[in-house]
């Protein structure tokens, strides 16, 4: 008579352990929230921060952040087994139960919004709440059904700096915190696309719907990314127009908008993975140095002149 035994879990040392609870927050992604916000809150401050806010805002942010990640890596945790580029994270190599990884990010999502609520303001708690939704409860599953969760995925990605302007002053109703949504938003989409582009076998696998349906050619791919390239360019240049930032900001949105533009022509005239490639590069030196450029500016304006 066979005795049946359980699957015996991998053993992993405490080191390791620790290592993947701080791998299912994303590190990269919760420091690129982060920056958002924080650039949201400079402009929205209007030259006068607030430091226990912004401590406030940057933790809370921190944990919605971290905890918005690891519940993604938990509710994709058997796709994330069908692909190469997410095999080795935490849950496929169950380094970390599914049920603690259930814990720890629900944990770090409502400590998140409610240390928001109570120790910035409601509207900034609320926005961050709304960004966890639409990116686990939308964006997510879309990601199965059709092209059109890259569009949807974007909105909770742009909200981060919308969510430091209402930090420090209170409010969703100024111009200023829209055209940053813009900014982002019309950012992520080539970078998202790229992405797809360089790892389409693999979302394959998983039943990921990353790219537009039957377009064989890349025609249809390349021109999401190059209209929103071209229309990247006067969104961003609205913070001069609105007073909010100098000629010095000016100039470098627009020379990192045509930098960012030439790579999504390039990959229009020639779609390959050379190209896809260059695109995705250009999309993570853009958004940086745009931010860069805000944050010098900012500097130059209140602190010299």
């Amino acid at each position: 008579m066979k005795v049946a035994t359980e699957k015996a879990l991998p053993q992993y040392s405490s080191i390791e352990t620790l290592r993947g609870y701080l791998e299912l927050t994303k590190p990269g992604i919760t420091l690129l929230v982060l920056a958002s916000m924080l650039i949201g809150f400079l402009l929205g401050s209007a030259g006068q921060i607030e430091f226990a806010t912004l401590f406030h805002a940057a933790l809370g942010t921190i944990l919605i952040a971290a905890g918005t990640a690891a519940h993604n890596q938990y509710i994709e945790r058997d796709l994330d087994k069908l692909m190469l580029r997410t095999s080795k994270r935490p849950l496929p190599l169950e380094r970390i139960p599914a049920w603690r990884a259930l814990a720890f990010s629900l944990t770090l999502l409502f400590s998140g919004l409610f240390y928001l609520i109570l120790m910035v303001n409601p509207i900034a708690g609320i926005i961050s709440a709304i960004t966890a939704l639409l990116y686990l409860g939308a964006y997510t599953p879309m990601k199965r059904m059709t092209f059109t969760n890259v569009w949807v995925g974007a909105i909770p990605g742009a909200l981060p700096p919308v969510g430091g302007w209402a930090a420090a002053s209170g409010t969703i109703a100024e111009p200023g915190m829209w055209v940053l949504f813009g900014i982002v938003f019309l950012w992520q989409v080539p970078h998202v696309v790229a992405i797809a582009w360089l790892c389409n076998d693999d979302y394959c696998r998983a039943g990921f719907k990353m790219l537009p349906k039957n377009d064989t050619s890349g025609f249809r791919t390349a021109l999401t990314c190059l209209i929103c390239l071209v229309l990247i360019i006067p969104i961003s240049a609205a913070l001069f127009t609105l007073e909010l930032n100098s000629w010095i900001y000016l100039t470098g949105a627009i020379l990192s908008g045509l930098y960012f533009l030439f790579y999504g022509i390039k990959f229009q005239l020639e779609r390959n993975l050379d190209n896809a490639r260059k695109l995705m590069f250009g999309s993570l030196v853009y958004l940086p140095v745009v931010w860069l450029f805000i944050l010098i500016d900012r500097v130059v304006l209140f602190y010299i002149f």
